[in-house]
C-alpha cells in the first residue's frame, strides 16, 4: 500500500510541477534548495524568490502584446504594480526593471515614489495611476509630483466631491499645469457578498453627467481614463464578464462626450497558486478582454483605447514562502493531532486567519515518511492561531514523524508574497511580541547563479521595547540564564 507523504501527492496533483521538486529528499522552490537555506539560516525566515517577479511581469505583457497584435488592436498595453501588495524595496525595483507603471493607493506610496526617483530607479516619465480615497495630504503629494515633473500622472476620482477639493488644493498651489484624470466606476458585488454596491468608485449612472457638468469645460483637467475594478478577481464567470460589459457601454458613451478619453484600466485580479491542482487560462481570459474591448469599439465606431492593468497579488504572490519548524506534536484527543510550530501563523500569514485565505502547503522534508492528518498550530496564546486551510476545516495532511528525530519536520507555505507583510506589519509589534521572522532574499546573478542575502535579521527585544516606549537600547536581547 502507498502510504507515504510523496504517494499521496503523486496520486493527487501532476508532480513535480513549476516551482517545486525533490532533490535527496528536499523540497525546492523553482529550483532552490531550501535544505541549504534551512542549515544555513535556521528557522523560522520569509523568502522572497526576486526572479518569479521577473517571470510573471514577462507572461503577461506577452500574452497582451501578442493578444493586441492577433486582435488588430491599435491601443497599447500598460502593465502597472500595485506598491501595497508589498512595498520592500528589492521587490519594488524588481518589478521596475521589468518595465512597469505604478498604481498608488495612499499619500505615503507617494513617499515612495519620491524616493524610487531619488536613487535613480524610475523617471519623470513613468506612468502613475493614484487610486484610493483622496485625503488632503494625498492630493498635496499628487500636486507635488506635477510640480517635480511626473507629466504621466492620472489621478482616478473615488468620489464627486474630490474634484472640488482638488480644485482648492490646486488653487493654494499655484498650479496652472493641466492635470490628468480619470474616474472609477462603482461595480456591483458578488450575489453573496454583505453589501450590493461597491463603496469604491462613482455611481455608473452618474459619471456621464458628473462629466458633463464638472469637467467638460474646466480647462485645468483632462479626462484620460476610465477605470473599474472586480474585487472578485478576473475570473471567467458570468458575474465578471456581466459587470465588464457594464465598464465597456459605459466607456463608449463617455467616449462620444469626451475627446480626450483615450484609456480604460480593468484594474488588478489575476490569480495565483494557491494549491497544487490550480488551473487558469491566462492567455485565453486575456484574449476575452482585448478581443470583447475591440468588438465594442468596432459596433460603438470609437477608437481603440490604451489598456492598463494593475497587477499586484499577480506580480508578487508566487515568489514570497514562510518556512518554519515543527517543535512538538501534541494529540489532544482520540483523533486531534496537533504540529506546534516556531512562530505564530496569525503574525506571519494573516490573510489565512482573517479572511481564510489558502497558501501552498509542504513539507520541506520527510516525504518518504507515512502521512498523517493533523493541525498546525502556532506558538501564541490566541484560540485562533492555527491554519484553516479548507473552508473552516482546519486539518490538513503532513508526513509523520518521531520526536527523536535528529532532524526536525520543516513545512513551508508558500505564494505569500502579497499583502502578509504588509498586513502583519513586518517588523512592528505582533501579537504576543512575537518578533518578526529573518528575511531571505533570493536571485540570480547573470550565470544563472542563486545567491542569498539577509534582508533582516529577526526581530531583537530591544527593538520591540523602544517601539513601545521603554527606555532600553535596540541591541538588549533579553535577558539569558546567565543573567
Amino acid at each position: 500500500m502507498k502510504n507515504t507523504y510523496f504517494d499521496l501527492i503523486d496520486q493527487s496533483y501532476y508532480f513535480p510541477q513549476e516551482g517545486f521538486d525533490l532533490k535527496n529528499g528536499y523540497l525546492t522552490f523553482y529550483g532552490l534548495s531550501l535544505q541549504h537555506l534551512i542549515e544555513k539560516h535556521g528557522t523560522p525566515f520569509r523568502l522572497m524568490y526576486l526572479p518569479r517577479i521577473e517571470d510573471q511581469i514577462k507572461k503577461v505583457k506577452n500574452l497582451f502584446n501578442r493578444s493586441i497584435k492577433k486582435n488588430g488592436y491599435t491601443g497599447k498595453y500598460n502593465y502597472c504594480y500595485c506598491t501595497k501588495c508589498n512595498h520592500f524595496a528589492p521587490v519594488v525595483k524588481t518589478a521596475l526593471k521589468q518595465g512597469v507603471h505604478i498604481e498608488t493607493s495612499s499619500s505615503y506610496d507617494i513617499d515612495l515614489i519620491m524616493q524610487l526617483h531619488k536613487e535613480g530607479d524610475l523617471g519623470l516619465d513613468i506612468k502613475l495611476v493614484h487610486n484610493g480615497y483622496k485625503t488632503d495630504s494625498y492630493l498635496d503629494k499628487i500636486i507635488a509630483l506635477h510640480k517635480k515633473g511626473f507629466t504621466n500622472s492620472i489621478t482616478v476620482l473615488d468620489s464627486l466631491t474630490e474634484l472640488k477639493r482638488i480644485k482648492t488644493r490646486l488653487k493654494k498651489a499655484k498650479l496652472k499645469d493641466k492635470v490628468k484624470i480619470g474616474l472609477r466606476m462603482a461595480i456591483n458585488e458578488e450575489p453573496q457578498s454583505a453589501y450590493y454596491t461597491s463603496r469604491l468608485g462613482i455611481r455608473p449612472d452618474l459619471i456621464l453627467d458628473f462629466y458633463k457638468n464638472e469637467i467638460a469645460e474646466d480647462d485645468q483637467f483632462e479626462l484620460l481614463m476610465l477605470h473599474f475594478f472586480i474585487d472578485a478577481g478576473i475570473k471567467d464567470t458570468l458575474y465578471y464578464w456581466g459587470e465588464f460589459q457594464k465598464g465597456l457601454k459605459l466607456y463608449a458613451e463617455l467616449s462620444r462626450a469626451c475627446p480626450s478619453l483615450n484609456s480604460i484600466n480593468f484594474g488588478g485580479g489575476f490569480p495565483i497558486r494557491n494549491n497544487l491542482g490550480f488551473e487558469y487560462d491566462y492567455e485565453y481570459i486575456i484574449n476575452q478582454i482585448v478581443g470583447n474591448l475591440k468588438k465594442m469599439c468596432t459596433e460603438e465606431k470609437i477608437d481603440h483605447p490604451d489598456i492598463y492593468t494593475e497587477f499586484g497579488k499577480y506580480t508578487v504572490g508566487e515568489s514570497g514562502a514562510i518556512i518554519l519548524g515543527v517543535l512538538e506534536q501534541k494529540q489532544q484527543n482520540d483523533t486531534e493531532l496537533w504540529y506546534m510550530v516556531n512562530n505564530s501563523l496569525m503574525n506571519t500569514i494573516p490573510d489565512a486567519w482573517s479572511i481564510f485565505e489558502k497558501f501552498i502547503l509542504l513539507p520541506i522534508n520527510k516525504w518518504d515518511n507515512e502521512y498523517t492528518r493533523v493541525n498546525i498550530g502556532g506558538i501564541s496564546c490566541d484560540h485562533s492561531d492555527y491554519y484553516n486551510s479548507e473552508d473552516m476545516n482546519q486539518e490538513v495532511h503532513l508526513p509523520r514523524y518521531d520526536s527523536k528525530d535528529k532532524e526536525p519536520l520543516y513545512i513551508g507555505f508558500f505564494h505569500t508574497g502579497a499583502y502578509q507583510d504588509s498586513i502583519s506589519g513586518y517588523g512592528g509589534i505582533k501579537h504576543c511580541l512575537i518578533p518578526s521572522p529573518k528575511y531571505i532574499l533570493v536571485d540570480r546573478d547573470d550565470k544563472g547563479n542563486y545567491f542569498d542575502t539577509v534582508y533582516s535579521e529577526e526581530q531583537q527585544v530591544g527593538h520591540m521595547l523602544k517601539i513601545l516606549g521603554y527606555k532600553t537600547e535596540e541591541h538588549i536581547d533579553g535577558m539569558t540564564l546567565e543573567s
